[in-house]
């Protein structure tokens, strides 16, 4: 249990904590050092970003304990719903807008965050505390309706996913069919009328579906997502994700906490976007700053890989002010938590907000790297670069390169997400790459673009192949942290999964064809190519170098590095 909960002799009468504000250059203080397992990685590290005075919209942290009380009880514990009305209305007053106002509405997100890392696992809903008559505010405060309906029809489409378990392809299907009414490609590009429509689809959907109408009530809205959101540590993905990465709360501090912040809206237009950045180059550990940045989007689509994302150089000549200040909060994080950060970002028309800052997931050569040129510049010691590299790890440094000597047939190109060559027969759907490599085969996993419910797909492939997506999407992000050859936003790959079957570069590929992807280069290629092993790096060397020292010192590792 966090230190934070378990109380002094003499103290039984002070109550416990179990909600925490941050935002604005403060942050309510985490007693004992426990904020990671109290508040979870992203409201620890929102809590520390505005110790920072970095901009971070305001919101409050619901602790762990909460969640596991309700995993345990099936209800709230005692008084908690009385600390979130609290916390809610210290936000109402520092954003000076009123949670289900019908003139100026306060609009939030609740999003999950464990002190484990689980990208994408675990649920989120943004936009809450729209409904009829809140969004007709947003409208006339904005000055633009297609906006306001717009961020309407993503929260129904979410809230109705994540809390009222519907089915996502319901949604899916009716903005399909708008799209092709209005002759559009993205959903961006529909006018206000047609998000009107949409909404108003959406809606008698919800109410066909389950009997009832869509919840108008935002405090309802609200404690109903916290409560699915607590619930999706044991959805299933995440449930796998754990057991996949030996994650276990067998002592009782796992769970999820929750996060309720004042929203940032990247869908506002042109001069608005959102985006994901880390501080060193996550595939080969560069010091440069690495990411990709939508314009006028939200963050889920980022992330879903539904729209091909720009690289940050072009964020940098389009909103050069945001673009300087977003590399100076990079440069400072890094210094400050002394490791590569992964950090998502909204720009609110021209204005820059920091959503979250973690350890950034990176290639086992990005992570040698990184260790080495941070000890050389004096960020780390020595021995803290050796124990950042798991020495089982390292020894799967040596993945495969293409022989460049070898005749190759190369089908398309595409962005190279996650190093190393691999050969392997293609799977369309996750159930079949587990299938295939149950049977002994090499898996290349194919899709359009993955999503959290792929993970025991990725786990089983040597390798992950999309049509779409970017550097910063879920099968880039996923592929680099397991370890997989990755290669995404393959141009021309058009994916027929009910056919079994896919076409690329004048090729039709079927289910359990043999393709090659090189994770370096981007290329996917025709059949099996012979790949050669490559030499080490100078850094796995010097690596090497200082474990040997330090077990020599006495002071080093037990287990001996290749």
């Amino acid at each position: 249990m966090p230190e934070v909960l378990t109380q002094s002799p003499g103290a039984a009468s002070a109550p416990l904590r179990r909600v925490f504000a941050f935002g604005g250059g403060m942050a309510d203080d985490v007693p004992g050092g426990a904020a990671l397992d109290l508040l979870g990685g992203k409201g620890a590290g929102l809590a520390e970003m505005s110790r920072l005075g970095l901009p971070v919209p305001p919101g409050f942290t619901v602790c762990t304990e909460v969640g596991r009380h309700l995993l345990r009880t099936g209800r709230h514990p005692d008084g908690v719903r009385d600390e979130v009305a609290e916390a809610l209305r210290r936000l109402e007053a520092r954003t000076g807008q009123r949670f289900g106002d019908a003139s100026d509405p306060l609009l939030v997100a609740v999003r999950s965050g464990a002190a484990v890392s689980m990208p994408g696992m675990m649920d989120t809903v943004l936009n809450l505390g729209l409904n009829d008559a809140t969004v007709e505010a947003l409208a006339r405060r904005s000055g633009d309706p297609r906006f306001a309906f717009d961020t309407y029809r993503r929260f129904i489409q979410m809230f109705g996913a994540v809390v009222l378990g519907l089915d996502h392809g319901l949604f899916e299907d009716i903005l399909e069919q708008a799209k092709l009414r209005h002759r559009c490609r993205l959903d961006c590009e529909l006018d206000a009328d047609a998000c009107r429509a949409l909404v108003r689809s959406y809606l008698a959907m919800v109410e066909r579906e389950l009997g009832q109408p869509f919840p108008q009530d935002p405090v309802r809205q609200l404690w109903q997502a916290i409560g699915a959101v607590f619930r999706s540590w044991d959805n299933r993905r995440a449930v796998l994700f754990r057991r996949l990465n030996g994650v276990t709360d067998d002592d009782g501090t796992g769970g999820t906490a929750v996060t309720v912040q004042a929203m940032v809206f990247g869908n506002r237009g042109a001069d608005s976007g959102t985006g994901v950045a880390f501080t060193r180059d996550p595939s080969t550990g560069d010091a440069v700053l690495f990411g990709e940045f939508l314009p006028d989007a939200q963050g889920e689509d980022l992330v879903s890989g539904i729209r091909t994302p720009q690289p940050l150089d072009r964020m940098a000549e389009e909103m050069p002010d945001a673009f300087a200040q977003l590399e100076t909060a990079a440069k400072r994080l890094e210094t400050h938590c002394r490791d590569m950060q992964d950090i998502e970002f909204t720009v609110q028309q021209g204005r820059l907000f920091l959503l979250q800052t973690r350890p950034g997931k990176r290639t086992m050569e990005a992570a040698v790297r990184i260790a080495v040129h941070m000890a050389e510049a004096g960020l780390i010691t020595a021995a803290e670069a050796v124990g950042r590299i798991d020495a089982d790890a390292l020894r799967r440094l040596l993945h495969p390169v293409l022989d460049p000597s070898a005749p190759r047939k190369v089908l398309g190109r595409g962005l190279p997400a996650a190093p190393g060559a691999v050969t392997g027969r293609i799977a369309f759907s996750a159930a079949e790459a587990v299938e295939r490599a149950a049977r002994g085969d090499s898996v290349i996993l194919c899709r359009a673009e993955t999503d959290p419910e792929d993970i025991h797909g990725i786990h089983a492939a040597g390798g992950v192949l999309t049509a779409r997506g970017g550097m910063t999407s879920h099968a880039a992000v996923v592929a680099r942290g397991m370890g997989r050859t990755c290669v995404v936003a393959v141009s021309g790959l058009v994916i027929d999964r009910a056919g079994g079957s896919a076409t690329l570069g004048g090729e039709t590929i079927r289910s359990g064809d043999v393709v090659t992807l090189d994770g370096s280069g981007g290329e996917v290629l025709l059949g099996a190519v012979p790949t050669v092993t490559p030499a080490l790096s100078d850094e796995v060397a010097t690596l090497i170098g200082w474990a040997d020292e330090l077990r020599w010192l006495g002071g080093g590792t037990d287990t001996p590095l290749p």
